[in-house]
């Protein structure tokens, strides 16, 4: 019996000659089981030319190697020289199916580099910025249809997100108020007790609460609880390709999805900030009189004789721009989701976060007009 080895078996020989790396036999995939892959990178980085005249069989996993080495030659790109059209062709397929390169392997390079990736966030940024505002301007169109055709309100739809979003949110609104309120009463106590001015504390908490903490925070947890429930449910339908079928169908997903939430925010979020100034007042009250010895009666009192009313209304004008930008964007990443389930859970996490984020510009840039117009 004949000792020589089956074609597929005869291993691969690595030869290195100046800058040419030579390689001799067998580049398939039973040969390359005892290749040494390590020893012929090494090698292939010292090289400008993979020369595979010698070579007498190359299959996938012999040119994903050729490859491989190739990309590792000098100046990151090494030329193959002497292969068959057959080979050449099997080889230019494999380069070009072959994977990107893993983000966290690119080199920082120098100021240009920089500045050419730091140039493309901001494009990039700008562009999502600019298909936002057109997504709104759709949505706000297509409100304006439904005003001039009332028709076209899917009320039942609309009843519906409004329980979800207003109606189930209210245990825990009223919770993290009431806690805020508890908070605010007793840091505040610890504060003003050092002047004497612990009556002061009914005026910080209705200031607070009112004016600016009532709302936001539950303009928060709304984008976090509902926020993320309209991208993965607009994205869920956008991966079983529904939404395609209502275009198929011939209607129109911004008018049965997107205005009904949109809708339903912003009638219950000023009915949530009020329920979350009532319950904050509340928890303040209540600490008032535990810590302070200020009795519920005197607390009224001076809530009324001291609080002027644009307090609460400043917060209530809030609530339906802060429900818009919650609505709006948690349906924009919802119909921006692929086919898989990597984009829903990646867009539903940048529709909460984007959610907040906007929702606390917007309140900063309130603050700064009322304060301009002395409100």
């Amino acid at each position: 019996m004949s000792d020589t080895p089956p074609v597929s078996d005869r291993p691969c020989d690595v030869i290195l000659d100046g800058d040419r790396l030579r390689l001799a036999g067998h580049l398939t995939i039973d040969a390359l089981q005892t290749f040494d892959r390590a020893a012929a990178a090494e090698l292939a980085r010292r090289a400008v030319v993979i020369d595979i005249t010698e070579t007498d069989a190359v299959d996938t996993a012999g040119a994903w190697l050729l490859v491989a080495l190739a990309g590792q030659g000098q100046g990151g790109r090494a030329d193959i020289h002497g292969a068959s059209s057959h080979q050449s062709q099997l080889i230019d397929t494999v380069r070009a199916n072959m994977p990107p390169p893993e983000a966290g392997s690119e080199t920082t390079g120098g100021m240009n580099d920089r500045l050419a990736r730091l140039g493309g966030r901001i494009h990039g940024g700008a562009g999502a910025a600019v298909e936002l505002v057109s997504f709104l301007g759709q949505v706000v169109a297509t409100i304006g249809g439904i005003i001039l055709h009332p028709r076209r309100l899917r009320l039942t739809s609309v009843v519906h997100h409004c329980q979800e979003v207003g109606w189930n949110a209210v245990p825990i609104v009223t919770l993290m108020s009431f806690l805020i309120g508890v908070v605010l009463a007793f840091q505040g106590a610890a504060q003003l007790s050092q002047f004497g001015a612990e009556v002061f504390v009914v005026d910080l908490i209705a200031i607070s609460i009112l004016r600016e903490l009532g709302i936001l925070l539950t303009a928060i947890i709304v984008a976090g609880r509902s926020g993320s429930a309209f991208t993965a449910a607009i994205g869920s339908m956008k991966m079983r390709e529904e939404i395609d079928a209502m275009r198929t169908l011939g209607l129109d997903p911004v008018t049965i999805l997107v205005v009904p939430r949109v809708l339903a925010l912003i009638v219950m979020l000023p009915a949530l900030g009020l329920i979350a100034d009532v319950a904050g007042l509340l928890g303040g009250a209540v600490m008032a009189w535990v810590d302070l010895g200020v009795s519920p009666a005197a607390f009224q009192a001076r809530l009324v004789g001291n609080t002027d009313l644009w307090h609460f209304g400043v917060g209530m004008i809030k609530a339906p721009f802060f429900a818009l930008i919650i609505g709006i964007i948690g349906c924009y990443e919802g119909m921006k989701v692929g086919g898989n389930a990597e984009s829903l859970g990646r867009l539903t996490s940048t529709s909460v976060v984007l959610s907040i984020f906007m929702v606390i510009v917007m309140d900063a840039m309130f603050s700064i007009f009322f304060a301009v117009v002395g409100v």
